[in-house]
């Protein structure tokens, strides 16, 4: 049998292994992507395809969400569900999008809605 390679059997493999397995396949198609959109135009048409199908899979996304959670978010009953999205939505389109007090308040309506009602 051989032996391991030093540094591979010390305290800084979960590290390396990190870099080699998670950050470095990721990070090459992120410069790919920064490469290939310095050529585009922002308000091109493949760009408001690209937008339109993200925007259709994170609504998929939510909607699986509400309809059949997974987990913890199972026990919150389907109204008080709905009734955070829509708190979450509300904000966002009155307060000029901001996101994290959108988020924040349907955390809020999520958690309230399941200490009030039960899960």
């Amino acid at each position: 049998m051989t032996q391991p390679i030093a540094m591979l059997d010390g305290p800084l493999w979960p590290y390396l292994a990190l870099v080699l397995f998670a950050f470095l396949p990721t990070e090459i198609w992120r410069w790919l992507a920064v490469g290939f959109a310095r050529g585009l135009d922002a308000d091109s048409p493949l760009l408001e395809w690209v937008r339109m199908v993200a925007t259709a899979l994170l609504a998929g996304i939510v909607a699986k969400l509400i309809v059949s959670p997974p987990g913890v978010l199972a026990a919150a009953p389907l109204l008080v569900r709905v009734a955070a999205i829509a708190a979450a939505a509300t904000v966002m389109a009155l307060t000029r999008r901001r996101m994290m007090l959108a988020v924040v308040t349907g955390e809020v309506v999520l958690v309230g809605g399941v200490w009030l009602f039960g899960g």
